[in-house]
């Protein structure tokens, strides 16, 4: 599937993908976010909500397939190209294939969890029945920013906790 995108679309649709991560962050969420564009139009859209839904599954990828696929009545989202913000886990990069993406756009590569280069390339695996053509690098030092803002909040917020119970444990 060739790409009929510019720059200047793939650029706007991993902005909006970005914007989406800011909200999953503003919720307390890891800040991912993902868009599912077809034919230059939105159709799918998400952001990271474990925490809020208390759903092991609630990753920006699968939302923005689920919004995807309703709203284009069908599973197979053939001619869509899926921006997200941090390359994609296992369970999301299955439900890529699954869904036939031709195209993937993410920003920074996850070397903890990441499917697509990081750990494996399972988008391009040719024992699967479907490859994706991926691209990556598109807001690349934004995301990866974001995440690790995130994560330095988190260990902060873990260490004055864990400072003030002792500070009461020595106070008694």
């Amino acid at each position: 599937m060739a790409n009929d995108l510019s720059v200047n679309q793939e650029l706007y649709f991993m902005s909006l993908a970005y914007e989406e991560a800011k909200k999953a962050k503003s919720m307390g969420e890891v800040p991912i976010g993902a868009i599912i564009v077809h034919k230059n139009q939105i159709v799918g859209q998400g952001h990271n909500l474990r925490e809020k839904d208390q759903d092991a599954t609630a990753h920006a990828e699968l939302i923005a397939i689920q919004e995807a696929c309703h709203t284009l009545k069908s599973w197979r989202l053939w001619d869509c190209q899926l921006f997200v913000t941090i390359e994609p886990c296992m369970m999301c990069s299955g439900a890529i294939i699954n869904s036939q993406l031709p195209e993937v756009y993410f920003g920074a590569r996850d070397p903890k969890a990441g499917m697509v280069q990081s750990l494996y390339q399972l988008l391009n695996d040719r024992r699967l029945n479907h490859q994706v053509q991926v691209h990556e690098g598109l807001f690349q030092k934004e995301a990866s920013q974001i995440m690790q803002n995130f994560f330095r909040e988190i260990r902060a917020r873990r260490k004055n906790i864990k400072k003030s119970k002792q500070i009461s444990r020595n106070s008694e």
